[in-house]
């Protein structure tokens, strides 16, 4: 880095001017360090954003114990408005990391979500408390799905195009571990009195059993905080990355844009909706079986797929995993089908709960596999448009297709995340209207049907349009 970026760094805190990590030698001197660097922090900030955004996942199953009165349909509702309002706030977010720069939003992002994980631990010690302000609080849950997409543009301007599957997989990968740690930790800190009286006295169950509610919200403050100061402290911003939104609202006349957002809707729409979903499904058509014990194992292997997929993309290319992913995610489904209660059959739970570990897998690989393929798609649409320009004109292209691919992975993130509410309020209607979850997943293999042929028509086929 030069000494004049030195003492820019110096006047603008965290900023770094002279970003080039195409190039071998500067990478290996410092890009690499400082990029490592940005992911780190990155990653934890990612993970409690996702563990706010589902909360609600782990919190409605409880709320009848205590004394609130919501039906089935409310409590579906409840899991599925963080995924409605993080979805539309990713819209925005994935905008904001050129405009704003990564370590300024990461660390504003990062602190708001201590507003709804206050407002739950308070509201759920009162069983008064309106239904309306659950629906408000699960909404500002949301502010940990929009997190993601500035998270996912961030980081991809950090990393050199043949890195970006392993960075991208990472730091969603391991981020996406923050739903299933709250759905594995908020169980087990609501029954012991983690903070005392200092944040309110206990409930007690119809059964007479004593919780502490409101730790499901108090016990992320701490790591907040924390997190909130590394970004502001630890993260750069580059000034490589800034561009207007004009610059980057080209993408919504991208043909491709459009196709990966239908893809991650089936991926990583899939992985946060069924994370949302399971528990409440599970406690519907099992009731005899404490679903919350096996919630974690879902997402926790979904996240822990992904930093694998994004390897495996890295290696034999997005396209290929992407297709053979929608495949067996059919058969998935159809295996969770089977498995169902239906009439004169209890249905069988274990045989139910491994059919969805292998479509969280599936999802966590899809994830990874979808978002290599942006970066691969764009820069050999630039590269094509600028193949007989001069030097100037090629280092031109390259940046913009830095820029599209970002802003790329930003807003497909937020499209695909409306599976977060699609998906359990599916769930939600077909136990409703018929009384089983079957319609809802005839759907969703119609859809990942689709899927299949847009992965095998544009980019996997013998002579696709983009190979990637």
């Amino acid at each position: 880095m030069s000494k004049a970026t030195t003492t820019r760094e110096g006047v603008e805190r965290g900023v770094i001017h002279d970003w080039h990590p195409e190039d071998a030698a500067f990478w290996t001197e410092t890009g690499q360090r400082v990029a490592n660097r940005n992911l780190f922090i990155s990653i934890p900030a990612l993970l409690l954003a996702f563990a706010v955004w589902m909360m609600f996942s782990a919190v409605v199953v409880s709320l009848p114990k205590v004394g609130f009165d919501f039906t089935t349909d409310q409590l579906f509702w409840l899991t599925a408005l963080p995924g409605l309002s993080g979805a539309s706030l990713r819209v925005f977010y994935s905008f904001l990391v050129p405009i704003f720069g990564g370590r300024r939003w990461t660390a504003i992002s990062t602190a708001s979500l201590m507003i709804p994980a206050v407002w739950l631990g308070l509201a759920v010690q009162d069983p008064t408390t309106p239904y309306w302000q659950f629906g408000a609080i699960a909404m500002l849950c949301g502010f940990g799905g929009g997190n993601f997409a500035s998270s996912m543009s961030n980081i991809s301007f950090f990393f050199p195009k043949a890195r970006q599957g392993y960075a991208l997989g990472m730091n969603a990968g391991l981020g996406n571990l923050g739903v299933s740690a709250t759905q594995f930790v908020i169980p087990l800190v609501i029954g012991v009195g983690l903070f005392g009286a200092i944040v309110g006295e206990p409930q007690t169950t119809t059964d007479g059993r004593v919780l502490y509610l409101q730790n499901a919200g108090f016990i992320w403050l701490p790591f907040l905080a924390v997190c909130t100061l590394a970004a502001w402290f630890g993260m750069n911003d580059l000034v490589a990355a800034r561009s207007s939104f004009a610059d980057q609202a080209i993408i919504f006349r991208r043909k491709h844009n459009w196709l990966m957002c239908w893809l991650y809707i089936g991926t990583f729409g899939s992985f946060i909706g069924f994370s949302a979903g399971f528990p409440m499904l599970s406690r519907t058509l099992f009731p005899d079986v404490d679903a919350l014990k096996f919630a974690f194992l879902g997402p926790l292997v979904g996240a822990l797929a992904r930093p694998v997929g994004g390897v495996l993309a890295d290696k034999l290319g997005g396209a290929l995993l992407t297709f053979w992913v929608f495949v067996l995610m059919v058969a998935a489904v159809l295996g969770v089908l089977y498995f169902l209660p239906a009439a004169g059959s209890a249905g069988n739970f274990y045989g139910f709960l491994g059919m969805f570990i292998a479509l969280f897998i599936f999802t966590g690989i899809g994830n990874a596999s979808t978002f290599r393929m942006i970066p691969v798609i764009f820069r050999a649409h630039h590269e094509r448009a600028a193949a007989n320009a001069d030097a100037a004109t090629k280092a031109l292209a390259t940046r913009r297709a830095g820029i599209e691919s970002a802003a790329v992975i930003g807003f497909s993130s937020a499209i695909g995340a409306y599976g977060g509410f699609f998906i359990p309020k599916s769930f939600g209607s077909s136990l409703a209207l018929t009384g089983a979850a079957n319609a809802a997943l005839y759907g969703f293999i119609v859809f990942y049907v689709t899927c299949i042929a847009v992965t095998w028509w544009w980019y996997f086929r013998r002579g696709a349009e983009c190979p990637c």
